[in-house]
């Protein structure tokens, strides 16, 4: 190891210091010794190096561990062996450095970027979204250019060495003690220049296109469900991972069902007379219709739930209910011979003798029907 000192001393810090203060610890150490604040100071470079090596040890959970039980013996078998260099440090905490300065790694061109992701709204019809459907989507995005293959450059040419940055991509700018790291004006950079911009893309390496894309919407996905394809965003700068694309579901409202959750709900209205003697209907399913019993004596707004025919669960086989409620339909308009009979029922109702009532709703029944 390059020091032999405790590195909690060397950093100024207590042993119960936290990630964030030992990180602020360090900052303040490089920023006091770093070889542009002090040029030809062997002593601040040490004094550099070894702050390096601290935060190395103890930025990580368990080297850090490894140090607290057996100090530096322990740190044998980490494969740390310190840092031979400021360029080596630079490399490492390349992140650090442009968090907290700017300061540049020594790094050749410009790092590759991740692609940006795209959204595509996809609205839905509700069967469609219940039982599932195969979609074809018109996606407009960037892709890279047949022509050059990505490159920017007319066939039979190739871009050349940026001469202002060296093919970094980034020049340094001196700022009082230190040295800055900016983009390079001259390729903004890119680290290189394209003399003879390919035709189709005019040099930017990726053209614009429809993409055709057949994507499976699973049973039971919601409004606000959001699917993911992974790599089919934008297309990656400097060799960059491709984004994703996400499709957001619009699910329209159904004339017959609603959601709740993975359970769908049904209304349908009966006459007053099935509500009172029990009838047999059918009910309306994502497919076909299937016969239900009425009890006797069903109030309007009762729920009966059917087992297994509601939504399926994303990713699963289990599916929720179906729930139908029951709506009692008052007839608004009757006939004398209708109002006759509810009189007569009224009657009945005062002593309720039940044989008598059943007779009355058998007429009733018959009434309201024909």
């Amino acid at each position: 190891m390059a020091s032999r000192k405790d590195y909690y001393d060397i950093l100024g810090v207590p042993r119960d210091a936290s990630d964030e203060e030992i990180k602020k610890a360090y900052r303040r150490l490089a920023m006091k010794f770093h070889p542009d604040r002090n040029p030809d100071d062997p002593q601040a470079e040490a004094r550099f190096k070894e702050a390096a090596e601290a935060y190395e040890v103890l930025r990580d959970p368990q080297k850090r561990a490894q140090y607290d039980r057996f100090g530096h013996e322990g740190l044998n078998g980490t494969g740390f062996q310190g840092f031979r260099s400021t360029e080596d440090i630079f490399s490492t905490f390349s992140d650090i450095f442009g968090e907290f300065f700017g300061f540049g790694t020594g790094s050749r061109g410009p790092r590759p970027q991740a692609g940006a992701d795209l959204r595509y709204n996809l609205t839905l019809a509700f069967r469609d979204a219940a039982k599932g459907r195969e979609v074809e989507l018109q996606i407009p995005r960037n892709e890279q250019c047949g022509g050059c293959e990505g490159t920017g450059a007319a066939a039979g040419t190739q871009p050349e060495t940026c001469r202002h940055c060296g093919g970094r991509g980034q020049v340094h700018q001196a700022q009082g003690f230190f040295r800055i790291t900016v983009t390079c004006p001259a390729c903004q950079g890119r680290g290189e220049i394209i003399t003879a911009p390919c035709p189709k893309c005019h040099g930017r390496g990726i053209v614009r296109v429809t993409r055709e894309l057949k994507v499976r919407i699973p049973a039971g996905v919601d409004n606000g469900s959001r699917l993911r394809l992974r790599g089919e965003g934008e297309p990656g700068v400097y060799k960059g991972p491709p984004g994703d694309l996400y499709v957001v579901v619009h699910v329209k409202d159904d004339d017959i069902f609603r959601r709740q959750g993975q359970h769908l709900v049904v209304s349908k209205e009966i006459n007053f007379v099935d509500a009172a003697l029990g009838a047999r209907i059918e009910v309306p399913t994502l497919d076909d219709p299937v016969p239900m019993d009425i009890p006797k004596g069903t109030q309007s707004g009762h729920v009966f739930k059917i087992s297994g025919l509601g939504l399926p669960h994303l990713g699963s086989a289990h599916r929720g209910d179906l729930l139908l409620e029951v709506q009692v339909k008052i007839p608004t308009s009757l006939t004398s011979k209708q109002e006759e009979l509810l009189r007569e029922f009224a009657r009945l109702e005062e002593d309720r003798p039940m044989k008598r009532v059943k007779r009355f709703f058998s007429k009733a029944k018959d009434a309201v029907r024909g």
